[in-house]
C-alpha cells in the first residue's frame, strides 16, 4: 500500500512541474469493453483507430486495472481515487435500487468534479452514471456544471420501437428504460438520435463553448454494454461478419471509436486524455473478447479487472510509449490532480503516473494492489496475484 510519505513526495514531484496554464482534462470510459477487443490491444477484426491514435499519440498501458469487475463500484473507485470497499460501495446496484434513499457513491467522498471544480474547471458528465439516482446522488449535486445521460446501469440506444437499428439482444432484456429516463440535468427529455452518437453532439456543444477557463470532460460511453442495438450502417460495415451476434458488437465498438475520434478531433493540445473499459467484457453475452486473459465480467481473474487503458498529453508524455507495469483507475484521480499543480490528498489510495510515464521514474506504481468484490478477493504483489472466485457472482 502506498504510505503518506510516497503520497506527499510524489505530490511535491508534481507541484515542481506543474504546467503554467493548467490542462484541459477529458475522461472517457468505454463500458464492457474486453481487454482484446481494440487494435491497439492486438485485434485486427474490429478496427479502432481513434482509440488506438490515444495510444499511438501517448501511452498504453498493458497492465491497466480497475477496482471492482462491475460497472458501480468500479466508478466509485476512479471517481474518488479510493478503494470503494473504504466507503461501503463495494457492490452493483440494478434497476429500482439506483434510486432507493441512500444507494449511490456515499456523500462523504469527494468526486474527480468536485476537486477540479475547486481548482477552476468547469465540468460536465455527458453519458452513464450509475452512482446513485435519488437527489442528494446526482451528478449536478456531485461537482458537474452540467449533466446529460442517464442514471442507472444500462439504456437502449434507441427508443422503442427501437427502429434503425440491428439487434441481438437477450430473451428478456432486463428494463433497462423503465423509470431512467435520459436527462438533461434533472429534466427528463426525448432522445431519437442512436444513444452513442446523442452523447458524442453533448460532448461536442460543451466542448464548443469552452472559454478561458479549463475544462474537465467526464464521457461516460454506454457503449458496448448490452442491449446490443447497432446502427444498420454498422451492419454493412460489418458485413464480413457473418455472426449476428458478433456483428452487432462491432457495430457498436465501430459506433463508439467514430464517436470518440469526433471528439478527440475538437481537443486543444493542452487537454490530457485518458481512456480505459470500466470492467473486463462478458464474453458470453456480448462476444467482448478479454483475450489472452482468463475470466470476464463480474470474476477477480484478470479478465474481470485488466482493461484497455491508455493515456495523452501532447508534449507532456512522450507518443508511442507502451508502460508494463500495473497501474490503476485509482491513479487517474491523483494523476489529474498533479496535472493541474495541486499536490493529491493523502487518504488517496492512487498515485500521480506524470513521474512513471513521462519522466522515466523506476519502480512500480503500485507494489501491491486489493481486490474485494462481496466474497471474492484478490491481492496482487509485484507479479504475483492470489485470487478467491466465488460463484455464483453476487
Amino acid at each position: 500500500m502506498t504510505t503518506r510519505r510516497g503520497f506527499l513526495a510524489t505530490a511535491a514531484g508534481a507541484a515542481l512541474a506543474a504546467p503554467a496554464v493548467k490542462p484541459n482534462i477529458v475522461l472517457i470510459v468505454a463500458d464492457d469493453l474486453g481487454y482484446g477487443e481494440t487494435g491497439m490491444q492486438g485485434n485486427s477484426s474490429i478496427p479502432t483507430p481513434n482509440i488506438d491514435s490515444i495510444a499511438r499519440n501517448g501511452v498504453r498501458c498493458t497492465q491497466g486495472y480497475v477496482t471492482a469487475p462491475v460497472c458501480c463500484p468500479s466508478r466509485a473507485g476512479f471517481m474518488t481515487g479510493r478503494y470503494q470497499t473504504r466507503f461501503g460501495h463495494e457492490l452493483n446496484a440494478i434497476g429500482k435500487q439506483n434510486a432507493l434513499p441512500g444507494i449511490g457513491l456515499p456523500l462523504s467522498e469527494r468526486t474527480i468534479a468536485q476537486r477540479l471544480k475547486d481548482l477552476g474547471y468547469r465540468t460536465a458528465c455527458i453519458g452513464k452514471w450509475h452512482l446513485g439516482g435519488s437527489e442528494p446522488y446526482l451528478p449536478q449535486r456531485r461537482g458537474f456544471d452540467e449533466f446529460f445521460g442517464f442514471l442507472n446501469e444500462g439504456h437502449y440506444y434507441v427508443p422503442p420501437p427501437h427502429r434503425g437499428v440491428e439487434s441481438h439482444l437477450r430473451n428478456p432484456e432486463p428494463p433497462y428504460d423503465e423509470d431512467n429516463p435520459i436527462r438533461r440535468g434533472n429534466t427528463p427529455v426525448v432522445e431519437k438520435r442512436y444513444l452513442t452518437d446523442a452523447f458524442t453532439r453533448e460532448a461536442l456543444r460543451f466542448l464548443g463553448r469552452r472559454g478561458r477557463d479549463p475544462f474537465f470532460l467526464y464521457l461516460p460511453y454506454n457503449s458496448v454494454h448490452s442491449p446490443m442495438q447497432a446502427k444498420l450502417a454498422g451492419g454493412k460495415r460489418f458485413a464480413g461478419i457473418g455472426d449476428l451476434h458478433r456483428r452487432v458488437f462491432a457495430g457498436l465498438l465501430g459506433s463508439l471509436d467514430d464517436s470518440i475520434g469526433a471528439v478527440l478531433g475538437k481537443l486543444p493540445d493542452n487537454t490530457l486524455i485518458f481512456f480505459l473499459s470500466d470492467n473486463g467484457g462478458p464474453t458470453a453475452e456480448l462476444t467482448s473478447s478479454n483475450e489472452p486473459l482468463r475470466g470476464f465480467k463480474g470474476q477477480l481473474f484478470e479478465g474481470g479487472i485488466r482493461v484497455p487503458f491508455a493515456m495523452q498529453w501532447k508534449g507532456r508524455i512522450p507518443a508511442g510509449r507502451t508502460y508494463d507495469r500495473p497501474v490503476s483507475s485509482l491513479d487517474i484521480l491523483p494523476t489529474m490532480l498533479a496535472a493541474a499543480g495541486a499536490p493529491p490528498p493523502p487518504e488517496m489510495d492512487g498515485v500521480d503516473l506524470l513521474p512513471y510515464l513521462g519522466r522515466g521514474q523506476a519502480g512500480d506504481p503500485h507494489p501491491e494492489l486489493f481486490w474485494r468484490y462481496g466474497p471474492n478477493m484478490a491481492f496482487r504483489q509485484g507479479d504475483f496475484k492470489l485470487v478467491r472466485q466465488v460463484e455464483p457472482v453476487p
